[in-house]
């Protein structure tokens, strides 16, 4: 597997744009105290009910691969503007 450039980055507006459509959705919105893996796995879980991202396997769910899904989940919505 390789790595992504910025995953940090990714995982980051992943659940910014994650949480923003989950409350549009009437999931509702994780709360400003919460962790960053309860965000982690909120937003990976909203997806995977609408299913926008494929599941992991039940044996592979862990903080670091639904991270993984949720940085590869952003790559493919994010635009690259000519520079």
């Amino acid at each position: 597997m390789s790595n992504l450039e910025d995953e940090a980055e990714l995982v980051k507006k992943a659940i910014r744009v994650g949480s923003h459509y989950a409350a549009k959705r009437g999931y509702g919105y994780p709360e400003k105290h919460d962790s960053a893996k309860l965000k982690v796995e909120f937003v990976y879980r909203v997806l995977v009910e609408d299913k926008l991202i494929q599941p992991l396997a039940k044996d592979k769910i862990s903080d670091p691969n639904m991270r993984r899904k949720l940085a590869l989940w952003i790559t493919k919505h994010l635009v690259k503007r000519p520079t």
